[in-house]
């Protein structure tokens, strides 16, 4: 199964992002494999819709689960109609947060995490 991780940076050691729309990279692991591939986060800079555009993009990459800290209303609206679980997973790294997923040790979101625009700086 794909499952993105939300991160800080572009390996399986990186560290969790607390953000999703602007997370800086979204890491596509296979959960059986561990093999990965980055994905820089197309709506990192942008002024608005960043949550919109960044689920849009997981839908399209075939992931099936998305673990991050952190969903905005937006992007969790896009990924549920979409078919794909949000899981919140604590601060880490992306190996530890796909292993806790495939241990049974997250529970999927019921709703967002947090309020719209909250990523923005």
């Amino acid at each position: 199964m794909k499952v993105v991780v939300t991160a800080e940076g572009t390996d399986l050691e990186a560290a969790t992002s607390p953000l999703f729309g602007r997370c800086p990279v979204f890491v596509l692991v296979d959960s059986e494999t561990f093999e990965y591939e980055v994905m820089a986060n197309p709506a990192l800079s942008l002024g608005g819709g960043a949550g919109i555009q960044a689920a849009q993009m997981v839908v399209q990459h075939g992931a099936k689960a998305v673990l991050s800290q952190n969903v905005g209303p937006n992007a969790f609206q896009v990924l549920e109609a979409s078919g794909v679980k949000v899981y919140r997973v604590g601060a880490g790294t992306v190996r530890q947060a796909v292993m806790d997923f495939l241990a049974g040790k997250l529970e999927p979101l019921p709703a967002a995490s947090t309020s719209a625009h909250s990523g923005m700086r």
